[in-house]
């Protein structure tokens, strides 16, 4: 247990008089809704609804095998976004995918899993695949319907650099930094760079502390998924009025 970890438990059991015992825990704050400067429209909704109900049927065993140690995270749901994240998949049936946060692949084995066979998975991050010692991923998963770049997209360079794919996306799927920077220099990134309009969004870890501005100050149509995805956080988003 880290120093960070045994804080966080000695915070909570100070505020909430008893310990929690669990694998993870994490300090976060709660927030009214009323004044938030955007809510949820029907599109969002029904798709999350659509996805939500894919998610029930999605079988994830193939990729937890993948996993050295503890193989279960993808097949936790809710409580996971592994699941939920192949409903959108499965719903969307999007083109082009663009995932921020390769790490160790999971949630780009998900999404490679339930595309379709004409469509393309991108994934973008600062450390190549090959360099995490506990990846899943294998040379023979990538081809040129899977690639990754090694690349920082909070660069504006960057996303110029790329532009053409950033503007084709229908989906993308935000797992970087989460340290109440990397996510505000993609976003402002993109709305320069341009974007399809109605471009969905999937955002992970929304609850923890360096989100939750972040997460608050998003005018577009969001929806907290929380309670369908990552204990975490999961947040969805449809971006609009932009294809600059």
């Amino acid at each position: 247990m880290t120093k960070i970890t045994r804080l966080k438990r000695k915070i909570a059991k100070k505020l909430l008089g008893n310990p929690i015992k669990c694998r993870h825990i994490e300090l976060s704050l709660l927030s009214s809704v009323d004044d938030d400067p955007a809510r949820p429209n029907d599109y969002l909704i029904n798709l999350s609804l659509e996805a939500i109900k894919n998610a029930q049927k999605v079988d994830l065993d193939d990729i937890c095998n993948k996993m050295t140690g503890t193989p279960y995270y993808p097949n936790i749901w809710p409580g996971e976004h592994y699941k939920l994240l192949a409903g959108f998949i499965i719903a969307l049936k999007p083109k082009l995918v663009i995932e921020i946060g390769t790490d160790k692949g999971l949630s780009a084995l998900t999404i490679k899993k339930f595309l379709l066979d004409d469509s393309k998975l991108v994934t973008f991050d600062i450390i190549p695949w090959n360099n995490f010692s506990d990846t899943c991923l294998s040379d023979s998963d990538f081809n040129n319907n899977f690639i990754q770049y090694v690349d920082d997209v909070s660069e504006y360079s960057t996303m110029l650099k790329y532009k053409h794919l950033f503007k084709s996306a229908d989906f993308i799927f935000l797992d970087a930094a989460k340290d109440g920077k990397m996510e505000y220099k993609f976003l402002e990134n993109l709305e320069k760079t341009g974007y399809k309009p109605n471009l969905i969004l999937l955002l992970d870890d929304i609850r923890l502390w360096n989100m939750l501005a972040f997460w608050r100050k998003i005018k577009y149509p969001k929806l907290d998924l929380t309670s369908f995805g990552h204990w975490s956080g999961t947040g969805l988003i449809q971006l609009q009025k932009n294809n600059i």
